[in-house]
């Protein structure tokens, strides 16, 4: 049986990979693909005479599947439906990192799934604590109530727009440039930010149209997102890369690091790098950088 590692609640996750939990065939080669974080489906993806089954699959794949350094995340099925109790204590007793909320739309519905969770991690004698949540936010309710959402549990690693069930709820269609969810982008980006959590784009649905999908990404890093979520493994590469700092970034941001350490140790307490003032915020800003870069495995200095 495999017994995976603590989840961290701040480790990279650039992309979020959906997979079908009743396909065994899908789910037992996930992890080769290289996404941060997979995410095995028991709601939209599963038929409702096939929740059963895909609970019996999902369970034998987390405990006898070796994600290595991929994060396993379940979406379980939403509050309004008699499965998402089963799908927690399944989620749970397999060993999962986290679960994420369907349809989250406040702040009591992720108590109810916290207080499932440690219900279930008692009666399976799992750690108390270890498994993460995070909210995915479909309607205009759950965008309102973002921030509310986000800071109800010590567990919650972040959140996630979901691109369908919010374009229907606001009678919209998918617009070239995203202005149709620019407002609701904006302010979960927001709440994310407010509490310190994890903030992520929905799925491009079309994965033929790989010029709109490029284009969606590129605006959704420029917005301040930690990442996409994604439905097939060509997309991965560019996401990656796309939120990978670049050269000119890393080399910037090593230039800040090191010429406000140096006066800070000369004891000057206003920094200049380059002839030009700079703040704290910009040297902490620096450090993220260096560490994104670490963790995206394309620094090489010895910061």
């Amino acid at each position: 049986m495999i017994q995976r590692p603590k989840p961290d609640k701040k480790r990279l996750r650039r992309t979020m990979m959906f997979m079908n939990s009743q396909k065994p065939g899908l789910i037992k080669d996930a992890y080769i693909y290289g996404s941060d974080s997979i995410i095995l489906d028991l709601e939209d993806a599963v038929a409702e005479n096939q929740k059963d089954a895909a609970r019996f699959s999902l369970y034998h794949a987390l405990k006898n599947i070796d994600y290595g350094d991929t994060e396993v995340l379940v979406r379980i099925n939403g509050l309004d439906t008699p499965h998402w109790q089963e799908d927690v204590r399944v989620c749970v007793a397999g060993g999962a990192d986290g679960i994420r909320i369907a349809k989250c739309e406040n702040a009591e519905m992720v108590r109810q799934v916290e207080a499932a969770v440690l219900a279930a991690e008692r009666e399976f004698g799992v750690e108390e604590g270890r498994t993460l949540l995070m909210a995915a936010l479909e309607s205009p309710m759950g965008i309102m109530n973002a921030y509310e959402i986000v800071t109800a549990s010590d567990r919650m690693l972040g959140c996630a727009i979901s691109g369908g069930d919010f374009r229907k709820s606001m009678h919209v269609q998918i617009q070239r440039g995203g202005v149709e969810m620019m407002v609701a982008r904006g302010q979960m980006l927001l709440a994310a930010r407010a509490a310190g959590v994890q903030c992520f784009d929905t799925m491009f649905p079309n994965i033929d149209d790989m010029e709109g999908f490029q284009a969606e990404v590129i605006q959704n890093h420029q917005m301040g997102f930690d990442g996409k979520s994604i439905v097939n493994p060509k997309q991965i590469a560019f996401v990656h890369e796309t939120f990978a700092p670049t050269e000119k970034e890393i080399v910037y941001a090593e230039k800040l690091v090191r010429g406000c350490q140096a006066q800070a140790d000369a004891g000057i307490g206003v920094y200049t790098v380059d002839g030009k003032m700079v703040d704290i915020p910009f040297f902490e800003d620096a450090k993220r950088i260096i560490a994104l870069a670490k963790a995206c495995g394309v620094y090489h200095g010895d910061l």
